[in-house]
């Protein structure tokens, strides 16, 4: 076994942690780990990451419904339009997309690196806001929470166009909707997020299942790695304030688009 393919699967486990310790982020982690280190490509990877990324939010969301942190009601307001648009980009877009898209001098734009460049700009402009914004009740697990249904019903829609087109759980753009449009406490917002990326990343997988080949023995195992680094994940949380762990998240989330934009463009 190779240097690389065992770093992807301690890969695998910090995916998990990283859901469990932030409520996104999984998919930030597995694209990169798919492509770079086991050397999937950036089409399937994305598949691979809605499975991976979805199931092992199921398990952390099964933790956080028996500790009473998920808010079922906003996470299906969210959830809803995310399905509709999720299922149809992975079914319909992406597969319309060209394989190469243009040409500029030298540099060919494939399909390949126009989604992890997509993916790349999406999360630096998550980061930023989760850096510089303005953090309501995320330290106040009591806070009551305020529905602000037009943009809550927008932004799933749009996260779950997002979700199809990069393969993302869209943790990085739920978290700052949740926290900023239903005024969820932030480990309310980490817990609430994981329900809605489960459900619509299993759904967009459903649309892959019927465009790509699945290694289902690999995937499996990848799985079952992140499940049990969501447990870890799910502990640390309780040790961070939340004021501080969304700006951790943002800074996160900036470090591994700029280093995205560098592999692909550098």
């Amino acid at each position: 076994m190779e240097i690389t393919e065992i770093l992807g699967y301690v890969g695998a486990v910090a995916i998990g942690v990283v859901l469990g310790l932030i409520g996104g982020g999984g998919s930030i982690l597995t694209v990169p780990v798919l492509v770079y280190l086991l050397y999937i490509e950036p089409v399937t990877a994305t598949a691979y990451s809605l499975f991976v990324v979805g199931l092992t939010s199921l398990v952390g969301t099964l933790r956080n419904l028996g500790k009473k942190l998920v808010d079922v009601k906003t996470a299906l307001v969210f959830a809803a339009p995310a399905l509709v648009a999720v299922y149809a980009t992975r079914r319909y877009l992406i597969p319309a997309i060209p394989d190469h898209l243009f040409r500029i001098g030298d540099f060919m734009l494939t399909k390949d690196i126009g989604i992890m460049v997509f993916f790349a700009l999406i999360m630096l402009l998550a980061s930023i806001s989760m850096i510089r914004g303005k953090c309501v009740n995320c330290n106040d697990d009591a806070a009551e929470v305020e529905y602000n249904y037009p943009l809550i019903i927008l932004e799933g829609t749009g996260v779950g166009l997002l979700t199809g087109l990069v393969g993302a759980g869209g943790g990085f753009l739920i978290i700052p909707a949740l926290v900023l449009l239903a005024k969820l406490p932030m480990k309310r917002a980490v817990a609430t997020s994981l329900l809605i990326i489960a459900i619509k990343s299993m759904i967009g997988f459903i649309g892959d299942v019927e465009n790509i080949d699945i290694d289902w023995g690999f995937l499996l195992v990848f799985s079952l790695l992140s499940i049990t680094g969501i447990f870890l994940g799910t502990w640390l949380n309780k040790f961070i304030a939340g004021d501080k762990l969304k700006k951790y998240f943002g800074w996160f989330v900036l470090l591994m688009g700029i280093y995205v934009l560098f592999k692909e463009l550098g």
